[in-house]
């Protein structure tokens, strides 16, 4: 990756070194977590101290802290781990929550991708009517725009029906706070890959009263919630990159301001640009640029040829570059032509020069070849 400049952050951050360190000495850990035995309760001791640091990062109970395989089985378990209820969903979640409730009904946005608070409580009064249990699942953070969602608004409604609320903060952890409290949900799903830690292991960290029925059985592990033996490894490197982003979060002001200076120089030279959701508050790290009548799926290539390495909305479609839903949802006509451009902590000025330098010299050959074929 040296020779790359990677700007994709919000398909996956980089190992940390810290995250790294942490899984070489867990190697030397043989125990089951389950195990009595001095072996198993130094593997426990890595289990139990990372419960305590990712519930100190999201404000939770470390007892109520359940790891899973990654954010797509928490938000899985958060959606069907609850009997008997009818779930609302924004229509422009993570494909792991569209896709894991499929009978869910869809909370409309607006141009910027914002949910209507107004469609949702006709939604939660309609229910609430029929004497329909409800829960309602709204990101904090959208993964291809980065559009934040007024997630406590949405839980303060939602509590005037008897609603419960689960939020997916999968892209906002590390990036902004994530408070439980302060959010006012129930539920809260999280992913170790996007803030440095290791790919394979997420958490969903629930509130007192949450009663899930576990979605993958045959153990005792997680307090009868989620059953397989623990990936001590994947508990261990997401601990630590836990620590570091609450130590980091400072930083993201620097990355701010990276984002910030590529949009603009961008929208200087190239006036039909466009930024979704550009007129809301988004993640500091994330933009989303619509170039009218270029493919972003050639925009991808061309770029990662020139060693510069960006996506096409979200990351989580087996490679296949198709148009987001995101998007659409929002009224944006030419969806077909966004990119993703994503930052974290260790973006550099130079590779937004870079990328700057690429794109721009990719626009004008685009322009010229349309030229040549227009005469």
């Amino acid at each position: 990756m040296a020779d790359q400049v990677y700007l994709d952050y919000n398909a996956s951050a980089p190992l940390c070194s810290e995250a790294r360190q942490a899984m070489i000495a867990a190697m030397d850990v043989a125990g089951n977590p389950s195990s009595v035995h001095a072996s198993g309760r130094a593997a426990r001791k890595i289990v139990d101290h990372a419960r305590r640091t990712i519930a100190e990062l999201v404000g939770g109970d470390s007892e109520r802290i359940i790891f899973t395989s990654g954010g797509t089985e928490a938000n899985n378990l958060a959606l069907n781990g609850l009997e008997d209820v009818t779930v609302f969903t924004s229509a422009v979640e993570h494909p792991s929550v569209i896709e894991g409730r499929v009978d869910a009904k869809r909370i409309p946005v607006d141009g910027n991708g914002v949910v209507d608070l107004d469609a949702l409580e006709a939604m939660l009064k309609e229910a609430s009517d029929a004497g329909q249990k409800v829960l309602v699942s709204v990101m904090l953070a959208n993964n291809e725009t980065g559009v934040i969602q007024p997630v406590a608004k949405v839980a303060l409604l939602a509590r005037e029906y008897g609603a419960k609320v689960h939020c997916d903060a999968v892209q906002a952890l590390g990036r902004m706070p994530v408070d439980m409290g302060r959010l006012l949900v129930d539920m809260v799903s999280i992913s170790a890959h996007k803030i440095g830690g290791p790919k394979g292991i997420g958490a969903l960290a629930i509130a007192p009263g949450v009663m899930l029925v576990p979605q993958i059985r045959g153990g005792g592990q997680e307090k009868y919630r989620r059953g397989g033996t623990e990936n001590v490894l994947g508990i261990a490197g997401f601990s630590a990159a836990a620590e570091r982003a609450e130590a980091k979060m400072a930083n993201m002001a620097n990355v701010a301001a990276l984002r910030d200076r590529l949009e603009t120089e961008l929208a200087s030279e190239a006036p039909e640009l466009l930024i979704a959701g550009k007129g809301t508050e988004r993640l500091v790290n994330t933009s989303c640029l619509i170039l009218p009548g270029m493919p972003g799926e050639t925009q991808v290539m061309a770029l990662d040829l020139a060693g510069v390495a960006i996506s096409s909305g979200s990351a989580c479609s087996s490679g296949k570059v198709r148009e987001s839903h995101v998007l659409r949802e929002m009224g944006v006509s030419d969806a077909g032509s966004a990119i993703r451009v994503s930052l974290g902590l260790e973006t550099t000025d130079e590779d937004i020069d870079t990328f700057i330098r690429v794109w721009s010299r990719m626009r004008g050959n685009a322009a010229r070849k349309k030229a040549r074929h227009a005469a």
